[in-house]
């Protein structure tokens, strides 16, 4: 096979395999059912000025499948990681108890449930977007070389074969996290 082709072939896979990365950070975030230190990635709090990661403010821990831990470094820091975790609008009503911040994560309901659901898929959508995005590069890329046209061909034929692949894996990701969150 053609270097420039191959070339052309790995600079895809590696877009596609950055789209899946992405979409298991996505996953992540998404509740379903037990509580991880995960859920509270996306809060910013107020750390001598400017806005700062939660995690790097504090020990986020799981003492059990419902409750999630914020121990922080400066006992100051207690009330604005209570804000901040108040106004991330993540639904979760944060308690402090002088130490640490606890918060009980709630059971999911039947609705809750559906609407996770929902945002899984277009997670998962995003991510085929992505995919395809890479599968269109490299057609670009693979019809400005200055090939024969039946290699050409061949070489579509392996990018769309990999695309296939990856969109196979982002289903199949995508079933097994929507019966995550059904799961009761």
């Amino acid at each position: 096979m053609n270097e420039e082709i191959q070339f052309i072939l790995d600079s895809a896979k590696e877009n596609m395999d950055a789209a899946m990365r992405h979409l298991e950070k996505e996953f992540i975030k998404i509740r379903a059912g037990k509580a991880s230190p995960a859920m509270l990635s996306s809060v910013m709090v107020e750390y001598y000025g400017s806005q700062t990661p939660l995690s790097q403010v504090a020990n986020i821990n799981t003492p059990d499948g419902r409750t999630l831990s914020v121990q922080p470094w400066e006992k100051n820091m207690l009330h604005e990681i209570e804000k901040a975790i108040m106004n991330s609008n993540l639904g979760f009503n944060p308690m402090n108890n002088g130490d640490f911040v606890i918060i009980n994560v709630p059971p999911l309901t039947e609705e809750r449930r559906i609407q996770l659901t929902k945002q899984a898929k277009a997670e998962a959508e995003d991510a085929k977007v992505g995919i395809r995005s890479a599968r269109q590069d490299a057609n670009k890329e693979i019809r400005d070389l200055d090939i024969s046209e039946d290699l050409q061909k061949n070489a579509e034929v392996d990018v769309q074969a990999l695309t296939d692949k990856y969109i196979k894996k982002v289903d199949a990701f995508l079933t097994v996290k929507e019966a995550e969150i059904m799961k009761v």
